[in-house]
């Protein structure tokens, strides 16, 4: 299908053989209640988008009133509060999420076509894959691959004994930070991602997560649960976004600050702080906006490739100048005590030995609890993206390609910069160690680039990608938020994508200026205790959803229906292991991809 047709096809209750057996027997639609606002510049759902706009109107009005320090001061609590109370209850649901995903791939549900047997691709696989790393982890990586394997090569984790600054220590840092970008957060994703992409191309239904619950609610979805379910949704979007939004804008800051500073360039003076950073947040935004208003073809996608060359050029970079043989040497090693200790890593909580319940306010408490609770509340963008570009993939493919791909990708990336800065601290200066204990994680990329050839050069490239890597996050988060707020419709006005796209900054500088990344953190933490509930139910209703579509797959009516379309000379009939039909195409297309 091209892509010319993606906007009218996905999702939408057309003509054909899914909808005939497998959609629900439903007069509803996608936005039929919908309400024009200001001349049709508007085309949003009566109750959840002015629901939305209320609490975040409340949110950003408490967060003023109260005052900057007064601020800062209650987000720290909240975030304290929730790592310490709900740390065992976020690391319990993320080992559910992927051990269900994991049965959905291996078992005979993953046969089963996104969007029917008769679905087509509508993104090339280089294309998909671009998309995918623009809007899961960008930013993060960007930010954390130097800091984080630093402050465990400084404070190893409890759970590996290592003594601090040693080769041990370096081990322990590569595979707590893979852990931390690898299968757990990516099985997040991807479970939400194949939700919402089965309820609405193989059921028709509206893509939101009021959808995803129709096993269990029937036509009740589009009652006050469902309401409640895409708010819990739009929320947990909104600050999960703002809180990438907010990394990325220090790093950016801090970036240019370092370049063209007394570090390396000598040029001028880039002044760092809140103050400053709202203003990157405005400009950058600004560019956000012009990008979202072209939409998904104009503006996202050409961007997020964009953003996969310059991530392999600053990767081939570094691989290049860099300790080529030792970076090598880390990606086997540290992914290699990932998978030795995945099971014992991904339930530990530390409360048994090494400090008790108080060891949540350390590694599992500030890294883990905190990671899996942004993955949870950054979920519903990233899932809803993934599941508007997936079409056509089984869902085999879809979990290989969502899961595993960008799994070993981050682990190579982690190993090129992380390895690097480890290199740099056993065998080198000591720089990149040093510049982290001394001016903070947002510095700790740039101080380690500066160590190479072209130093400047690689840093301003960095830069722009931490920019680019910005201006598609914003921009995937804005259509994502249109689908929720405006009942699943995928075509909405222009004006309302730019809405969103400017509210996203104007959030997001709200909690920089109310408490800075700590308040970004609490705001994603908090907002995900709901949503980790409703994702809990969700691998529920999937099963349901995936079971109810095999049983159909497997009925007399479908196998009548199949054996009249297996005379046309035209159309080629592809089953799994000779029994389950997977895939119905035109015998003439000899292409996989657009």
């Amino acid at each position: 299908m091209a892509d010319a047709e993606h906007d009218e096809a996905t999702g939408e209750m057309s003509e054909g053989l899914q909808v005939e057996l497998f959609h629900p027997d439903s007069e509803r639609e996608p936005g039929d209640t919908n309400k024009q606002l200001l001349g049709g510049r508007f085309d949003v759902h009566p109750i959840v988008f002015p629901g939305a706009l209320l609490l975040i109107g409340l949110f950003i009005a408490i967060t003023l009133l109260m005052g900057q320090e007064q601020a800062s001061t209650v987000f720290v609590g909240l975030r304290t509060f929730l790592e310490s109370t709900f740390g065992w209850f976020y690391i319990i649901a993320v080992n559910v999420f992927l051990f269900t995903i994991l049965y959905f791939t291996f078992s005979k549900y993953g046969s089963i076509r996104i969007g029917g047997v008769e679905a087509e691709k509508e993104f090339s696989t280089f294309s998909w894959m671009a998309m995918l790393f623009s809007a899961g982890m960008g930013i993060g990586l960007m930010f954390y691959s130097v800091a984080e394997p630093m402050l465990y090569f400084g404070s190893p984790p409890v759970f590996f004994g290592a003594e601090a600054e040693t080769g041990a220590a370096g081990a322990a840092a590569m595979a707590q930070t893979i852990f931390h970008w690898g299968l757990s957060p990516w099985a997040i994703y991807g479970l939400v991602g194949l939700g919402l992409a089965f309820f609405s191309f193989n059921r028709g239904l509206p893509l939101t997560f009021r959808s995803i619950f129709w096993p269990l609610l029937g036509e009740r979805i589009y009652g006050w649960p469902g309401h409640v379910i895409d708010l819990v949704s739009v929320f947990a979007t909104l600050f999960g976004l703002c809180t990438s939004l907010g990394l990325g804008v220090a790093q950016v800051n801090t970036g240019l600050s370092y370049v063209f500073g007394s570090n390396m360039l000598g040029v001028m003076d880039v002044p760092t702080g809140t103050l400053p950073q709202i203003a990157l947040i405005v400009g950058i935004t600004a560019i956000a906006v012009l990008s979202v208003a072209a939409g998904l073809d104009g503006g996202v996608k050409r961007l997020s490739t964009v953003n996969l060359y310059l991530m392999f050029a600053l990767l081939g970079f570094l691989l290049i100048v860099g300790p080529t043989l030792y970076i090598a040497g880390t990606f086997s090693q540290g992914l290699g005590a990932y998978i030795g200790n995945f099971l014992s890593l991904t339930f530990f909580t530390g409360a048994i030995g090494a400090g008790g319940a108080s060891s949540l306010a350390t590694t599992v408490g500030d890294w883990t609890v905190f990671y899996w609770g942004w993955w949870i509340a950054w979920s519903p963008f990233v899932g809803m993206f993934i599941a508007r570009i997936s079409k056509g993939r089984t869902v085999r493919e879809f979990v290989v390609g969502v899961l595993v791909l960008p799994t070993l990708f981050s682990a190579v990336w982690l190993s090129a910069f992380g390895g690097s800065a480890l290199f740099n601290s056993l065998y080198g200066n000591g720089q990149a160690l040093a510049a982290y204990n001394e001016l903070g994680q947002t510095v700790a990329m740039f101080s380690l680039l500066e160590q190479f050839p072209l130093g400047a050069v690689s840093g301003l490239l960095a830069t722009l990608l931490v920019i680019t890597f910005f201006v598609t996050s914003s921009d995937s988060g804005s259509l994502v938020i249109d689908h929720l707020t405006s009942g699943g419709k995928h075509d909405v006005p222009r004006t309302q994508r730019v809405f969103w796209a400017s509210l996203e900054g104007v959030v997001a500088a709200v909690l920089l200026w109310g408490g800075g990344l700590t308040a970004l953190q609490a705001a994603a933490i908090s907002t995900a205790l709901p949503f980790t509930v409703i994702l809990l139910l969700m691998c529920y209703t999937v099963y349901l959803g995936l079971r109810n579509e095999y049983e159909i797959l497997e009925s007399e009516e479908f196998r009548g229906h199949i054996e009249e379309i297996s005379d046309r000379e035209d159309v080629a009939v592809d089953s799994s292991g000779g029994d389950v039909v997977t895939d119905i195409s035109d015998s003439s297309d000899t292409t996989t991809d657009d």
